[in-house]
């Protein structure tokens, strides 16, 4: 069966309350979530610190969509078994991570888990090329990875454009991760990703006590998405015009 292309929306948990993480997810999937981001930071690989599989195992029982793994790690390698057995639906490893990204990938669906591909703001979108049909997701970061909430990069939506011309056919998800709000997630929608990253933007404003802050902002996300995709690409000519 091919892959469901339809827009789904993935809130990234950094932008949670990390001392009540179970509760966090269960009331953002309530209010619409698809998929549940969980961003691994190293504190070498990228400027920060977050959590491990530890952590991942730990929240694991309380998604009930899609565990979507990105390992802003490196090395890669010697973690990314932990990581399947905590749970993890998907792994993504960046391609700048380490030399030997084909043995990454085949190790990330070696232990079952689908298998995805990072790129940084400042890698092209040809540093995927050899690379697609190894690959379930590829993830465009639209942000320098390793905090939450920084300005969305424009340059990046045409790498978008050249990922999905590229991709073709395949089963493969394009997914956008940096500064996805309503203004910004049509952009990469119409480009051709189907799997938006959302922290700040969706956690904003609410909380476990009260969540239907998220519902909003996961709704107008996706309905500046659909405004988007029924609008004409060009204003109509006038009857008559030339």
């Amino acid at each position: 069966m091919p892959i469901d292309r339809s827009v789904k929306i993935a809130p990234s948990i950094l932008a949670a309350d990390f001392a009540n993480f179970g509760a966090e997810i269960g009331a953002v999937e309530a209010q619409g979530a698809d998929w549940v981001h969980v961003d691994v930071m190293d504190g070498h690989f990228v400027p920060n610190i977050t959590f491990g599989p530890a952590m991942c195992a730990a929240i694991r029982p309380h998604i009930k969509t899609v565990m979507d793994v990105h390992l802003m790690i490196d090395p890669v390698a010697p973690y990314i078994d932990a990581f399947a057995q905590a749970g993890a639906d998907i792994i993504t490893a960046h391609v700048e991570a380490g030399p030997h990204i084909h043995r990454t990938l085949q190790a990330i669906r070696a232990t079952g888990a689908k298998a995805g591909l990072a790129l940084n703001p400042g890698t092209p979108a040809d540093a995927a090329a050899p690379l697609l049909d190894m690959v379930d997701l590829i993830c465009v970061m639209t942000v320098n990875p390793g905090f939450g909430g920084q300005k969305f990069i424009h340059s990046c939506v045409h790498k978008v454009t050249e990922l999905r011309k590229m991709i073709g056919d395949r089963d493969v998800h394009i997914e956008v991760d940096g500064g996805v709000d309503p203004s910004t997630a049509p952009l990469v929608a119409a480009a051709g990703a189907d799997v938006l990253v959302a922290g700040s933007s969706v956690f904003k404003g609410g909380s476990v006590s009260d969540p239907q802050p998220y519902g909003e902002n996961i709704r107008a996300i996706r309905t500046a998405v659909q405004d988007r995709q029924v609008r004409p690409s060009h204003p109509q000519r006038a009857s008559g015009s030339t």
